[in-house]
């Protein structure tokens, strides 16, 4: 098969590589489409080595596509089923092995059925955003949530489930155009980003601004870094933050009376490295919470940008870049 291959010095060269087979429980999906991700330039980089389980060369988190083969004991899927969902790895090919119930049914839109493009778009971006904000911080309708980055993938996917669950959305960004498309996926109040002369970002003012003086409920901080303190800022009483992205840097400098004094809790998440029962449960939710919603067009994919494969270099550029709006997908048929 095809697949995109990470180099010597970080190249992505498009190489034919063998097919892999699947063992027991799981399946080979033949990748139509696959999202790319800011993770994927981290792994091209050395800074986000693939867990054990997966290709250490291909990289990739999320497909769509057909089942083509199972492995022995598998009984969740059969072959020519429609499916899509996270991986470990190995999504830049054209075909990926993974564990049958980490997969799940695509979903058909008004009687049609959704297409790989779309569909591809959706599992990292839609089940990074639901865990981080109702699994984790327990989000509910009534409440706000402010968001970073709200013009990327899971920023973008973040405003929609909030609408979906009847809480407010408020979303930073750079760009005031970014901010303009969000509010048509129901952003209640967009903040173009000002900064400090030490280029430290300014938000919380705004936050509170925009709340009558309370402050967010959760904040999903998908940035890192200098934008920390301000997230911790904007919150309410007892608000909750929850890290998932450190594109601004690991670290920041904390003022941790302010979380004592107000009660603040602080989660950290991340998807890939989970095991495997966990990334089950993520397949169940993708399944049962999100698909659902998708199917009654409450959740919409957004695609900014799709490339065939061996263009996967000038995708990862243009995601560096930060001009996309939404989802850069690879198409691989």
């Amino acid at each position: 098969m095809r697949a995109i291959v990470i180099g010597d010095g970080g190249s992505l060269e498009l190489r034919e590589v063998p097919t892999p087979e699947p063992g027991p429980g799981q399946a080979r999906v033949r990748v139509r489409a696959c999202g790319v991700n800011r993770a994927d330039l981290l792994q091209r980089r050395g800074l986000y080595p693939a867990p054990a389980d997966a290709p250490q060369d291909i990289p990739g988190l999320e497909i769509a596509g057909e089942v083509e083969a199972v492995g022995s004991g598998t009984t969740d899927v059969r072959p020519g089923d429609r499916v899509y969902g996270i991986v470990s790895g190995g999504a830049y090919a054209e075909a990926v092995v993974v564990h049958a119930r980490t997969l799940a049914p695509i979903p058909s839109v008004s009687g049609k059925p959704l297409g790989f493009v779309e569909a591809a778009a959706i599992p990292e971006a839609f089940l990074t955003a639901y865990d981080a904000m109702i699994v984790q911080c327990g989000l509910v309708a009534g409440e706000t949530v402010l968001v970073h980055a709200v013009g990327s993938g899971v920023g973008t996917a973040a405003v929609q489930i909030a609408r979906a669950i009847g809480a407010r959305a408020i979303g930073t960004a750079r760009s005031q155009d970014k901010l303009e498309r969000a509010r048509g996926l129901g952003l209640h109040a967009g903040i173009a980003l000002e900064v400090n002369p030490d280029g430290a970002p300014r938000f919380a003012t705004r936050v509170r601004e925009s709340t009558d003086g309370r402050g967010a409920d959760v904040v999903l901080e998908l940035v890192g870094g200098a934008y920390v303190p301000e997230s911790l800022a904007s919150l309410a009483e007892r608000g909750r933050v929850v890290l998932v992205g450190l594109m601004a840097g690991a670290r920041a400098d904390v003022d941790l009376g302010v979380v004592l004094r107000r009660r603040l809790r602080v989660f950290g998440t991340v998807l890939r490295s989970r095991p495997l029962e966990e990334k089950i449960l993520a397949g169940q939710i993708l399944a049962r919470n999100i698909s659902p919603l998708v199917a009654e067009g409450k959740l919409v994919p957004v695609v900014d940008r799709v490339l065939p494969l061996d263009r996967a270099l000038e995708a990862q550029d243009l995601m560096a870049s930060n001009a996309n709006f939404g989802k850069i997908v690879l198409q691989v048929d």
